[in-house]
C-alpha cells in the first residue's frame, strides 16, 4: 500500500502538523498534489511553503486552497475540477472573451460566429484580501537583507552582427506575414516564436520552418511552410557569445565562479555550443544535464569544483529546487524561457544564507528582438505574482489589465509594433527602484561598450557593498 494511502485511510488525526515545501509544483492534478489534500485531511494542522506562490495566473491557487480547505471552498460555491477551476476564474482572475464572425459567400446564409474564452495573467486584489491575508505568512530574504551580502540584477543588452541582423529580419518578416495569414493559428504561433527566440542563439541547422492548418473541403490536417531560415556560419562567435565570455571572464578574473542557465537543451542544444566557446578560451565549463538524477545533483556540483570546474552551465529547471548555488555568486541567464516559476527560484539559487560575496544576476539578450519583448513581459508578469504574495507595487496591479501570455503578447507586439514599448532593462531596472535597491546600485548611466558599440549597464563592483552597513535594512530585489 502506498504509505500516503495508508494516512489517508487508517491515521486520519494521528499527526499534529504536516508540512509541504515546494506547493507550487503541487498544484495541479498529480497523485502529488492529491497527496497534500490527503496529508491536509489527515492532519490537525497544515503547513505549506513555496518560494513562488502564483505563476502569473488566479486559478493557480484554486487546487492548493481547495486541498487547504475543502469546506470553505465549496461554502464559496466552487465545485471541484474544472467547472470549479473555471468559476474561480471567472471570480477572480483574468479573462478574455473573444467573438469572431466570418461572413458567408452565400447571401441567404447567417454569418458563422465563433466565441472563444482564454485566461490572461492577472488576478483580482480580492483574491488576496479574501483567502490570503488572513491564511498567509510572506516572509522572504528580503526580510533579513541587512544579514546576507548585496543582489544585484541587470539586462545585458547586446546589439546583433550585421549579418545575424539581416538574417534575423529576414525570418521575422517571414514569420510575421504567416501570422497574419493564418491568424489564430496555435502551430504557427509556438512554432514561429520559439524560433524567433532560438535563432538568433543559434543561427544554423534550424531547417524548414512547419505548420499545420486543417482543410475545410477534405477535413485532414495539412502541413505548410511558415519559413527558411537562413543558415549561418556556425564557426563564426557572435556578439551575444562574444559577451557572454567577456562577462565570464571579468567574474574569474574577480575569483568569482559563474553559473550559466539556458533553456535550449535537447535537439537545437545550445549549451554544448557554449561549452566549447569557453573551453577555447581555456575556461573550465561543465554541463549538467537531466540525465543526472535530481538527489545526486549536489554531489555532482562538488566532484566537478573540486576538479577545478569554473562555470557550470545548465537547464535552470535542474537546479530550482533543492540547492544551493553558493560557489557560484554569479548567474547569467543566456536563455531565460517563459516560466516565472523557474526564473524566479533559479535566479535566486546563490542568494542563499551562507552566501559570503555579493550576488549578482545578468539576463542576456539580444536588442529589438524577440528574447528582450519576452523578458520585457516576463518582468511585467512577475509583478502580477508579487501583488499577490502581499508585495502591491502599483506598475504590478495595472499590469493585470495589460499583458496576454507570453507567447500572444510577443506575436501581438511583432505584427501591430504595438507593444509596451519599453526596453526590458528599464523595465526591470524600474522594479529594482521599486524595491528600493537602484539608488545604491548606480546612478543608473548607460555607458558604450568599449567593444563593440552596444549599451550597457554601468560596471557593477562586486566589491562594494550596494547598501551601506550603517543603514536601514531595505529590500534588495524583485522576489
Amino acid at each position: 500500500m502506498a504509505p500516503i494511502e495508508f494516512i489517508g485511510r487508517y491515521l486520519s488525526g494521528f499527526f499534529d502538523y504536516g508540512i509541504a515545501d515546494e506547493v507550487h509544483e503541487l498544484k495541479g492534478e498529480t497523485a502529488q498534489g492529491n497527496a497534500l489534500g490527503t496529508i491536509a485531511a489527515a492532519c490537525e494542522r497544515t503547513v505549506i511553503l513555496t518560494g513562488t506562490l502564483l505563476g502569473g495566473y488566479a486559478d493557480e491557487l484554486f487546487n492548493i486552497l481547495y486541498r487547504l480547505d475543502a469546506r470553505m471552498m465549496r461554502e464559496e460555491g466552487f465545485d471541484h475540477g474544472e467547472g470549479g477551476v473555471r468559476q474561480f476564474a471567472e471570480a477572480y482572475g483574468v479573462l478574455e472573451k473573444v467573438t469572431t464572425i466570418e461572413p458567408s459567400e452565400h447571401a441567404c446564409s447567417k454569418a458563422k460566429v465563433s466565441t472563444t474564452v482564454k485566461r490572461r495573467p492577472g488576478a483580482s486584489p480580492l483574491l488576496f484580501g479574501k483567502y490570503l491575508m488572513n491564511l498567509a505568512a510572506f516572509v522572504s530574504l528580503e526580510d533579513i537583507s541587512d544579514a546576507l551580502p548585496a543582489y544585484h540584477e541587470e539586462v545585458l543588452s547586446v546589439d546583433m552582427d550585421p549579418v545575424l541582423e539581416r538574417a534575423y529580419s529576414e525570418l521575422e518578416e517571414s514569420i510575421t506575414d504567416a501570422l497574419r495569414e493564418h491568424h489564430g493559428n496555435s502551430s504557427v504561433m509556438s512554432t514561429a516564436m520559439n524560433a524567433l527566440l532560438l535563432y538568433p542563439d543559434r543561427p544554423f541547422g534550424m531547417g524548414t520552418l512547419y505548420g499545420y492548418r486543417t482543410n475545410e473541403e477534405t477535413g485532414e490536417r495539412e502541413r505548410f511552410i511558415i519559413a527558411e531560415p537562413a543558415d549561418l556560419d556556425p564557426a563564426f562567435h557572435y556578439a551575444k557569445e562574444r559577451r557572454l565570455v567577456d562577462e565570464i571572464k571579468s567574474e574569474l578574473a574577480q575569483g568569482r565562479k559563474v553559473q550559466v542557465f539556458a533553456v535550449y537543451t535537447q535537439k537545437r542544444d545550445v549549451t554544448r555550443r557554449l561549452q566549447e566557446l569557453l573551453s577555447q578560451e581555456g575556461i573550465r565549463a561543465e554541463i549538467l544535464s537531466a540525465d543526472v538524477p535530481p538527489e545526486q545533483r549536489e554531489a555532482w556540483y562538488e566532484r566537478h569544483l573540486r576538479n577545478g570546474m569554473q562555470v557550470c552551465i545548465c537547464h535552470p529547471k535542474l537546479v530550482q529546487t533543492g540547492l544551493d548555488l553558493l560557489d557560484f555568486p554569479t548567474i547569467l541567464f543566456y536563455e531565460t524561457g517563459y516560466s516565472t516559476y523557474v526564473l524566479r527560484q533559479a535566479s535566486r539559487r546563490s542568494w542563499r544564507i551562507g552566501q559570503k560575496q555579493p550576488v549578482r544576476v545578468g539576463f542576456l539578450t539580444y536588442a529589438n528582438t524577440a528574447q528582450e519583448s519576452c523578458l520585457r513581459l516576463m518582468g511585467k508578469k512577475l509583478l502580477v505574482s508579487l501583488a499577490l504574495e502581499g508585495k502591491l507595487q502599483g506598475d504590478g496591479l495595472q499590469s493585470m489589465d495589460d499583458d496576454d501570455d507570453l507567447l500572444t503578447a510577443m506575436a501581438r507586439e511583432l505584427v501591430t509594433r504595438q507593444g509596451v514599448g519599453e526596453r526590458a532593462a528599464e523595465v526591470w531596472k524600474s522594479l529594482q527602484i521599486e524595491r528600493g535597491e537602484a539608488s545604491e546600485v548606480s546612478n543608473g548611466a548607460v555607458q558604450p561598450h568599449p567593444e563593440d558599440g552596444s549599451t550597457r549597464e554601468a560596471e557593477f563592483d562586486a566589491t562594494r557593498p550596494l547598501i551601506e552597513p550603517s543603514s536601514a535594512a531595505v529590500q534588495l530585489s524583485l522576489f
